[in-house]
């Protein structure tokens, strides 16, 4: 006879970021418990009086529930981490997505590197569940399985690719089967993480991007996620070369387009969203993008750190929220701190509208979690509650960077970050203990980082369009001596 597991108890915590089902918001309570049975919350408020196994002391601390990471691509970035901050070419109006970065790129073989790297900096800021669009690579699976994290995996795939023959020249190679093989490799790939004995990993199907993928790809890749019952994200609005090339092809803007397609519905994901009709970049005459999204029910996919290198914003977080958009948040780029793009978020959306009140952390929060969690079709994510998946995050309220607490989320979001994250747990196990991650060795992550780019900036000129060194595409911030 198989016994029940055995129930843990945050007892006494000083805050909790608890959520009101009735009132379908999160609130703050007081001195409270926090108690969960396995993968399950059981408990949320005032004393919990039943049995308990496990006692954690929750005094000095701000619980909340694991924060949902929505896009972020962990094969590839960590290895541009001092190379990529100023990596944008004014061509390409000022994007850094096309021109330099390949000089960089790891080896399919050293990708879960990067992954494990990636995944230490989303447990210790926060992230329980997150979406990795990767394309597929040797590894992969096992990568996220050592780290403890909810994962859904989003094989990418496509009918053509970028390709770059020179610093200001963006052409599109064509697959030779316009990515119909890729596509089931995908699929294969999703069936390949849904059966995985951990039990924390599933599948979303993800187009790459609207300029690399043909209509009938884009029709079948939905009916595809209808089929499995599973969400769907696809890159559109990320950059001004990407408009222009969807309004030379079809003379309408990208979501025009993808409505006239059948592609948007609800469930339907676009990763980024910014450079749409009523963007002041584009000079469109058409500014109902925004509204077309809002009304088919599809959510935005929001990641604001690399586009502000550029000097970009998404003209704004605010006015999505408020246009009735669904709006998650994602890490697109190194550091994949999720409470540090919280706070992007909100200061590029204020000094976008010129307004503090532009963007809200309460906007934000929700964005990282129940709006995420809605993205992922889940209502057990995002909140603690009764029901809901134990995925939880504790907060040192006595970290000097937290003090004086007389709002934890703003004093983490403004002020703290990751500083003060000191476990997280995912389905109930703990995943980060005292700030420290259970399931890897972090540093070997960390160096093995640093090999693989000692290697990629020496062997940069062979792989770049113009055989630029590495101190030619990146300049290093001081002259080297």
């Amino acid at each position: 006879m198989q016994t029940a597991p055995k129930i843990t108890c945050i007892r006494s915590a000083d805050w909790i970021a608890a959520w009101d089902g009735k009132a379908g918001r999160h609130v703050y309570l007081r001195n409270g418990d926090v108690a969960f049975q396995g993968d399950r919350i059981v408990h949320v408020g005032g004393r919990y009086e039943g049995p308990v196994a496990t006692e954690i002391d929750g005094r000095r601390r701000f619980v909340m529930p694991g924060l949902i990471n929505v896009h972020n691509h962990p094969a590839n970035m960590p290895s541009f981490r001092g190379v990529r901050e100023e990596l944008g070419n004014v061509n390409f109006y000022q994007s850094g997505l096309y021109d330099g970065r390949t000089a960089f790129a790891a080896d399919d073989v050293d990708r879960p590197w990067n992954a494990l790297l990636a995944f230490t900096e989303m447990l210790r800021s926060g992230v329980t569940t997150y979406v990795d669009m990767s394309f597929p690579y040797p590894g992969w699976i096992d990568a996220v399985a050592k780290s403890g994290l909810r994962a859904y995996l989003a094989p990418l795939y496509e009918s053509q690719h970028w390709h770059v023959p020179n610093a200001y020249t963006l052409t599109y190679r064509p697959e030779a089967d316009r990515g119909r093989r890729a596509f089931a490799d995908a699929m294969a790939v999703i069936d390949a993480a849904e059966a995985h004995p951990s039990g924390r990993m599933m599948g979303m199907v993800a187009p790459m991007a609207i300029d690399t993928c043909d209509a009938d790809l884009l029709v079948d890749s939905l009916a595809e996620a209808r089929r499995r019952q599973r969400p769907i994200q696809l890159h559109a609005g990320e950059a001004v070369m990407e408009f222009l090339e969807m309004t030379r092809r079809h003379g309408k803007t990208q979501v025009q387009w993808l409505k006239e397609i059948g592609f948007l519905a609800e469930g339907v994901t676009i990763g980024h969203g910014l450079f749409l009709g009523h963007h002041s970049w584009l000079s469109w005459d058409f500014r109902e993008d925004i509204d077309i999204l809002a009304e088919a029910g599809v959510s935005v996919a929001h990641c604001p750190t690399p586009f502000s290198r550029y000097g970009i914003t998404m003209e704004s977080f605010g006015g999505y929220v408020r246009a009735g958009i669904n709006m998650g948040i994602g890490t697109d780029t190194h550091p994949h701190n999720m409470i540090e793009e919280m706070r992007t978020a909100i200061i590029m959306s204020r000094v976008t509208e010129r307004r503090i009140s532009g963007g809200r952390t309460l906007d934000v929060f929700n964005a990282a979690t129940i709006g995420g969690a809605r993205i992922l079709h889940r209502d057990d994510l995002g909140r603690l509650a009764p029901g809901a998946k134990a995925d939880i995050v504790l907060i040192a309220t006595d970290d000097n960077w937290m003090l004086p607490v007389y709002d934890p989320l703003r004093c983490l979001v403004f002020t703290a970050a990751d500083r003060a994250v000191r476990d997280v747990f995912v389905d109930g196990t703990k995943v980060l203990d005292g700030g420290r991650v259970v399931g890897f060795d972090a540093m070997e992550a960390a160096q093995n980082v640093q090999r693989m780019q000692d290697y990629g900036a020496r062997r940069a000129a062979e792989r770049d369009h113009s055989g630029r060194r590495a101190e030619e595409i990146a300049p290093t911030t001081l002259p080297m001596g």
